[in-house]
């Protein structure tokens, strides 16, 4: 009997929610006794997990299976597109296996069938660990050892128009407080510097549990966003939130980020400002509301970083709604914003929906709507020129330390790049003080200053 372990590459696309569910089938396999390998020709068999939000996220997932198809042969698929076999297999047949996103048993069950464990008579002895019997607990990360994201609940009772998520992920169903706490605990003690908390709709945490109490470090805790932000404020670690909802209790949790408990951070998936509009799509749509909102927020917390996104070229809308939307940008002044022209997505609701935009017009407006945002994300960045910015270094790039602050996610928002960071000594997972020296529309440039 060969005594090598059997090995399996593995190839993970799609948002951090799906990250984290390939972290935790990747710990898993390590559990079991599988080598994880970073090539085709090495592995016995392939694991792609994979996205299918939107159509381009569709096709880079058929391209994965069929590159790996093509390299090695024996293909098991897992992920959102899971969801949808029958695209899957009128594309490759020749697949071992397909299960939806979350569905770690099955895609264990494949691995088995397609690549038996090593026998191991002493380990076999051991009854094998449940897999994620306890969330809380750590295992692979696929991020860099200073940073992490730390998935709160899954599924969403939203039902946007123009999103298939649920029909894929389900409902909300909310991790236990004390669970989410003690895995947020165990990552500080390894060494990560900064949490990024998500979900499909991080405001909506623990309605579906009616916010339980747990108990965590001695006190009850509710599963609630208040209360688990107080919580990981505890930690010491940035912890920043992404796709939070704008209800009104979101106003809660700004205080703690003017007392530096979290990081005055909000991603807030806005995806339009037209009341219409936003009825159509079955989003919030009490702008004036938001408007206000985001004032408030400010006064109370005025270093707070807004990032959104939004949706143009929706079925239906007009080009005064257009403008409504570049109306908003211009006096919600958000710091970060991404968007997107509106593109059908196969069983979605908005499909259905009558004035679908022409192509040209979409891209048109998208083209109008980034030029506005860009002036004032310039504006933005170049009022903290002269400032001092707390940063956490990501890497080293010859003489620069690649660099955020606290109003940058990683990969979603811009850098601060430091000049002399190979001449201080910089180190990836290292906070650090940089005044700023300059910038453009995206990024922040700077130096840290020595003592005299």
């Amino acid at each position: 009997m060969s005594l090598a372990n059997p090995k399996v590459g593995f190839v993970s696309l799609g948002c951090p929610k799906a990250l984290v569910d390939s972290e935790r089938i990747l710990t898993q396999l390590k559990v079991e006794g599988y080598d994880l390998v970073p090539t085709y020709d090495d592995a016995d068999v392939v694991v792609v997990n994979t996205c299918g939000f939107i159509d381009s996220a569709v096709a880079e997932s058929l391209d994965a299976i069929g590159e790996a198809l093509a390299e090695n042969g024996k293909v098991i698929v897992t992920g959102c597109l899971g969801k949808r076999e029958e695209i899957i297999r009128e594309a490759h047949p020749g697949v071992l296996s397909i299960s939806g996103p979350q569905d770690y048993a099955s895609v264990m069950e494949a691995v088995h069938k397609a690549l038996p464990p090593k026998h191991d008579p002493f380990i076999n002895l051991v009854p094998r660990r449940p897999l994620a019997v306890d969330d809380s607990d750590i295992g692979i990360k696929l991020t860099p050892k200073h940073y992490a994201y730390l998935k709160i609940s899954e599924g969403c009772n939203h039902r946007c128009s123009f999103c298939i998520i649920p029909s894929m992920r389900g409902d909300l169903v909310s991790r236990p407080v004390d669970q989410v706490l003690r895995e947020a605990e165990k990552l500080a003690m390894g060494g990560v510097k900064e949490l990024l908390v998500i979900s499909q709709d991080t405001s909506a945490y623990g309605v579906d549990v009616k916010y339980a109490e747990r108990e965590w470090r001695g006190r009850q805790y509710q599963t609630r966003m208040k209360a688990l932000c107080e919580g990981l404020g505890e930690l010491g670690m940035w912890t920043r939130l992404h796709y939070v909802y704008p209800y009104p209790h979101v106003d809660e949790i700004i205080p703690l980020m003017a007392e530096g408990k979290l990081l005055p951070y909000l991603d807030i998936p806005f995806q339009h400002a037209s009341p219409r509009v936003l009825k159509l799509m079955k989003r919030p749509g009490a702008v004036d509301k938001v408007r206000e909102r985001i004032h408030k927020w400010r006064e109370i917390c005025p270093d707070i970083t807004i990032r959104s996104t939004f949706i143009v070229g929706f079925p239906g809308e007009t080009e005064a709604e257009f403008e409504e939307l570049l109306d908003f940008l211009d006096e919600a002044q958000l710091d970060r914003v991404g968007a997107f022209a509106y593109s059908p997505v196969e069983g979605a609701a908005a499909n259905d929906l009558p004035d679908p935009v022409p192509e040209e017009v979409k891209q048109e407006r998208l083209a109008r709507f980034m030029e506005r945002q860009a002036e004032i994300s310039t504006a933005k960045l170049e009022a903290k020129v002269g400032s001092v910015q707390r940063c956490l270094v990501d890497a080293l790039d010859g003489e620069l330390a690649i660099a955020r602050s606290m109003a940058d996610a990683p990969e979603i928002d811009g850098l601060v790049q430091i000049q002399n960071g190979f001449e201080a000594g910089l180190k990836p997972g290292e906070f650090v003080d940089v005044e700023i020296m300059g910038s453009d529309e995206h990024d922040l440039y700077g130096e840290v200053q020595f003592a005299n």
